[in-house]
């Protein structure tokens, strides 16, 4: 999944830096809009008086193609799904983990196995979110969403949407079919999850495009049933609209993962790049990233600073099924999702 922020389109990444004002001239941070909050990296504007200077990107395939094309930044934010890409171009060096301060407690859920073959950390997990199904008590009993097979339940075709995300689409199909790690998916894993997509696709009104998009639809009645991020059911309650949300489907749920790589030969300061990603994961910086819906990867801080019920509440509360967290994967085995997921979704 790609968390959807204020995205600029296609300026290029040089003119949407003088646009977020250069602040700290030694670190530039290329990444969503959005992220360049204050409140997000405290800590590091109390240790240099500034924020650092932010590029911004409408979608990582652009902010890969910047940097392989020679745009200079220090780090860059991009969720899980791409680091392989990253990794394999040769653009990005490893994280020293003995300089994150809270290493040793980011969530191991989101950690996963190290990326690049040499047993170093590429991507460093920064903020996460969840993904499960999203549903409106008064017309789909909960006994109905017990299953993620919902999707396959005739009673709801055409009032079913699930993400146009291939991440988020092939986390539901593997789940659905059985697997919870798909870094190891073989070729049969493969095609069993994109057949349940295919038997899938014909219940589907449509694929959702943003999160404010699927909570009006499902606020308006036309969805029934979604596969959805968690931070549509808050959007909802906010509105007094009704909502459920399933974390606990028998097959499981998914976690979605963005944060930070390292780009290699960077021109700015080393030292500062640890600061930034330090404040970002720092307890502080809790409580500003889950009002915009996302959950910080440090789990000893969020646990210090929400409680069991703002977890809930939030859709980041543990849970006792099988979690298929959307790390990297095999640059090859992306590739095929994403050609299968077009076709799929034309009916193919």
């Amino acid at each position: 999944m790609k968390p959807i922020h204020l995205m600029i389109g296609t300026v290029s990444a040089i003119a949407m830096a003088s646009a977020a004002a250069a602040q700290d001239a030694d670190l530039l941070v290329f990444d969503y809009s959005g992220y360049e909050d204050p409140a997000y990296h405290g800590a590091y504007i109390a240790a240099h008086g500034d924020s650092p200077t932010f590029a911004f990107f409408g979608d990582e395939d652009e902010a890969f193609q910047k940097v392989v094309s020679g745009f200079e930044a220090d780090i860059t934010h991009i969720c899980a799904g791409s680091v392989t890409k990253w990794v394999d171009s040769g653009i990005v060096e490893p994280w020293d983990t003995s300089r994150i301060d809270a290493f040793a407690e980011l969530n191991t859920d989101l950690t996963g196995t190290s990326v690049g073959g040499d047993g170093g950390l590429y991507f460093l997990p920064i903020d996460y979110g969840s993904t499960a199904v999203a549903y409106i008590p008064s017309q789909v009993p909960a006994a109905d969403v017990a299953s993620l097979n919902v999707f396959k339940n005739p009673a709801y075709a055409g009032r079913m949407t699930i993400p146009d995300n291939v991440d988020d689409a092939y986390a539901l199909a593997y789940l659905a079919t059985g697997v919870s790690d798909w870094s190891t998916a073989t070729d049969a894993q493969f095609e069993a999850a994109s057949n349940w997509l295919r038997d899938v696709h014909p219940n589907l009104r449509t694929y959702w495009q943003d999160a404010a998009e699927l909570a009006q639809l499902m606020s308006s009645g036309e969805i029934l049933v979604s596969w959805a991020w968690n931070e549509t059911p808050p959007t909802m309650r906010e509105e007094d609209r009704e909502v459920g949300f399933n974390r606990e489907t028998a097959e499981g749920t998914s976690l979605w993962v963005c944060g930070y790589v390292n780009l290699k030969d960077a021109p700015g300061s080393e030292d500062k790049a640890y600061d930034y990603v330090n404040a970002m994961l720092a307890q502080e910086s809790v409580e500003p990233l889950l009002d915009a819906g996302f959950g910080s990867a440090n789990t000893a801080a969020l646990n210090a600073v929400v409680t069991a019920e703002g977890l809930v509440d939030a859709g980041l509360e543990p849970v006792s099924v099988p979690v298929l967290a959307q790390l990297p994967i095999p640059n090859a085995l992306r590739e095929k999702h994403n050609e299968t997921f077009e076709l799929i979704k034309a009916g193919f």
